[in-house]
């Protein structure tokens, strides 16, 4: 027995040093509830991105410490920044009307941030001797360059070569040779309780480290889609009491052997400072998500077809229940509701009514598991889908399809002209341009964060007049104006006061 607490006073005194620096560090911190990194940190609903910084130190850990620390680098967001003036709203109602929607609510009006301040924070992974860093994609969204601070010091000036708002990650890379990196762990072998280090730069503190346990695996907390910019997101995040605190998004969560096991990107807070409740990227999807962008440029996606209802919310089922009369009950897994078009599982003999209980194998509670299984496949892809109809258990194989209905992987050059350059038009009322004097104009509409559209400054319902000295009236104009293009595009466009600019992207 003797021997037994010897074993783990030590891990007893790491818990109790790191969270009484956490709070120690707080407390100093919040003197500068100004600072840079603090704007780049939202909120919603109690859960936030950690967005900028963390603070706690271990005494224990040492060898994976050492791996892990200088394969974690710093990440500066430098980027035109936007602050609210509800001021001018009533000028832009009066001037406009209401075609961008929402009279009365506060408009954004964009403000130049100094070249040599960076608009936000936050921390990358090293996966390669040859520069590769993955992170979070709403540590890098809107930037107009990134600069990589290794933990020596040294700094890069980056390449974003590409994002997944749909899993929050994004990949860079630096041009330099034999540098430290960290390897992937296979995270679907993780076991809750186990431990685990958190390496990021939280509130400004450089290379921290914090320990703390795997809490539980596969939670869904809603950040992504509440967040606006995910149209599917999955959301199976890694739990851990890890210390993590604003600027450790992007950061790495290793085993003790210093390997990767997932990145950090959320906590559930009341106070946007951390509470206990980490969340992290499983390095599994996380190596899916950068493999597909190297090898394709763009995220590979296969889609069963489904429309479902998450029998483990026991909220959600009675209102369906309300809605459409029936009586299924809460528990565990997938209600089938109705089906896409071209929809695999449809093809497979998946019935509405039927209830999804595994996918390969492995057991489907909710809708976390479901877009996990499913999420990280791709088009072509095959599962075996085991279910229950009318109380009996069968299995099917579904062939995964993508939204568009195909079974092959694309590259960047299949896109299409609106999402390579992400966002959609809608055609602008002619009583609008007759009433304000404009002889051309579309509405931009589901602006991608990230996208070369949201980087030159325009976001939803501004109003693009021409491209390249084009006047445009439809989606169909802009895109075949810039169908083959590839030199650099420019925008005439009218933000929610009035103002028209020109401003320029080269075409990807």
């Amino acid at each position: 027995m003797k021997s037994t607490l010897k074993k783990l006073l030590p891990f007893a005194v790491v818990g109790v040093i790191s969270g009484a620096t956490t709070v120690g560090g707080l407390q100093y911190l919040n003197h500068d509830s100004n600072s840079a990194d603090q704007s780049y940190f939202t909120k919603a609903s109690n859960v936030s991105f950690a967005g900028m910084n963390s603070a706690a130190v271990g005494d224990d850990f040492v060898k994976a410490a050492k791996t892990t620390v200088p394969a974690v680098v710093t990440i500066k967001n430098y980027q035109t920044r936007t602050t609210s003036r509800a001021s001018e709203q009533d000028m832009f109602d009066f001037f406009f009307g209401d075609p961008f929607g929402g009279r009365g609510q506060q408009r954004q009006k964009q403000q130049q941030v100094p070249e040599n301040m960076p608009s936000g924070m936050g921390s990358g992974v090293i996966i390669s001797p040859d520069g590769y860093i993955i992170s979070n994609n709403h540590v890098v969204a809107g930037a107009n360059k990134l600069e990589v601070v290794l933990s020596n010091k040294k700094s890069y000036i980056a390449t974003l070569v590409g994002t997944d708002p749909n899993t929050d990650i994004s990949l860079l890379k630096i041009e330099e040779k034999g540098l430290p990196f960290l390897n992937f762990a296979n995270s679907d072998n993780i076991e809750v309780g186990q431990w685990v280090l958190a390496v990021g730069n939280p509130l400004g503190l450089n290379s921290t480290v914090t320990a703390g346990i795997v809490s539980a695996k596969g939670r869904g907390i809603g950040i992504l889609s509440s967040q606006g910019k995910a149209a599917n997101p999955i959301e199976s995040f890694i739990q851990t009491d890890a210390a993590i605190n604003p600027g450790n998004s992007g950061g790495a969560l290793v085993n003790t052997n210093g390997d990767l096991i997932g990145i950090n990107s959320a906590i559930q807070s009341t106070t946007g400072y951390y509470q206990g409740y980490g969340f992290a990227v499983p390095a599994n999807l996380a190596r899916k998500i950068v493999e597909d962008i190297k090898k394709f440029g763009i995220v590979q996606r296969g889609f069963l077809g489904v429309t479902s209802l998450d029998l483990s919310d026991d909220q959600m089922v009675a209102a369906y229940n309300k809605q459409k009369k029936t009586n299924y009950k809460a528990g565990s897994g997938i209600l089938v509701t109705g089906f896409g078009e071209s929809s695999g599982a449809e093809d497979a003999g998946l019935k509405t009514g039927d209830i999804i209980t595994s996918i390969d194998g492995t057991p489907i509670t909710d809708f976390a598991d479901l877009s996990m299984s499913v999420g990280s496949k791709r088009p072509g892809d095959k599962v075996v889908v085991t279910y229950q109809r009318n109380g009996k258990e069968a299995t099917t194989t579904v062939t995964l399809k993508d939204q568009k209905g195909g079974t092959s992987t694309r590259t960047k050059a299949d896109l299409t002209v609106t999402e390579k350059i992400g966002a959609e038009f809608k055609p602008l009322d002619e009583r609008f341009k007759t009433d304000y004097g404009l002889n051309s104009g579309v509405i931009a509409n589901n602006v991608t964060e990230g996208s070369e559209i949201a980087k030159i400054g325009i976001v939803d319902n501004y109003i693009v007049i021409e491209i390249n000295g084009k006047p445009v009236n439809s989606q169909k104009d802009v895109e075949k104006i810039l169908d083959k293009y590839s030199g650099n595009v420019s925008v005439k466009f009218v933000d929610a006061y009035g103002q028209i600019y020109t401003r320029g992207f080269k075409m990807p």
